[in-house]
């Protein structure tokens, strides 16, 4: 191959290595803008939690009225009316107290006939997968303060549950059971009952404060794109030495070939050359 066709090859080959880069480098600023958005994302839920789940209960018709709001999330309200005890339905599969637990959802109707699922708290699987027991919610007339939580959507998987059961908190599911006065957009997780009963299901976990590793998974794609560009020049870098150290090794091995009056030439070059680098140095 000669040296011109060499080149253009090399020249290919290096532009394909750049190319790489770039679509690399692409690919980690996307994906490195992606866990920007959920850092902001999950600053914003903990600034929610912070302002909102200790706040003064409102009354739940507050909510209702107006139409439930994304701000309004973990706000306490307070709900006065019965337990339909009947309706009752468990939430499987949720990660509780380091098992697959059940979540129990009673439906709540309030003076106006209006009804807001609670979720009491969550209770353990029994031998045969399902919970031994399950305390019940107060009878009668019952004041509840819970906060405010969005429904959940139906598994993308398609993931059913026995009767009785739901796989998540399906909103539009409990208001097949119960009617159309069911309300779908929020439910109410439990802080307490009054009257309390004796039993109650084991409390739910409170929001975790980690703000997550997204910031730091964001500064390592920024660092990988960089990175990809070094490999990229040291890749380039090392195929200029080898083809440094291979024409280097080429003209030695020409030397070698040649003719003793041919090498006694070369070698008085060189030796030339070596003197009159001494005499400039020496005239500095």
């Amino acid at each position: 191959m000669s040296k011109p066709e060499v080149m253009r090859s090399t020249a290919a080959r290096w532009s394909v290595y750049a190319l790489i880069a770039v679509a690399f480098a692409v690919a980690c600023g996307f994906l490195s803008h992606w866990q920007f958005e959920r850092n902001e994302a999950r600053a914003a839920m903990l600034e929610l939690v912070d302002a909102n789940y200790d706040a003064a209960p409102v009354p739940v018709e507050q909510v209702l009225d107006r139409g439930y709001a994304p701000s309004d999330e973990w706000h306490p309200v307070t709900l006065t009316g019965r337990y339909l005890t009947e309706d009752q339905l468990l939430v499987r599969n949720r990660a509780q107290g380091g098992t697959s637990a059940f979540e129990v959802l009673v439906p709540f109707q309030l003076a106006d006939g209006r009804i807001v699922a609670i979720d009491r708290g969550w209770v353990p699987p029994g031998e045969d997968a399902v919970p031994d027991a399950v305390p019940a919610p107060p009878a009668g007339d019952v004041t509840v303060v819970a906060r405010v939580r969005p429904g959940e959507p139906l598994p993308s998987s398609g993931r059913s549950a026995p009767e009785g059961q739901l796989p998540t908190i399906h909103l539009p599911a409990v208001a097949d059971l119960t009617g159309p006065e069911t309300e779908t957009a929020f439910y109410g997780l439990m802080v307490s009952e009054d009257p309390a009963p004796a039993d109650r299901p084991a409390e739910l976990k409170p929001p975790t404060e980690d703000p997550g590793p997204h910031l730091s998974y964001a500064i390592q794609w920024i660092l990988f794109a960089i990175m990809g560009f070094g490999f990229i020049a040291y890749m380039i870098r090392t195929e200029i030495r080898a083809r440094r150290e291979d024409a280097e090794d080429d003209d030695e091995d020409e030397l070698r070939r040649a003719t003793p009056a041919r090498r006694a030439r070369t070698r008085r070059r060189d030796r030339d050359a070596d003197e009159e680098d001494a005499l400039l140095d020496a005239g500095r």
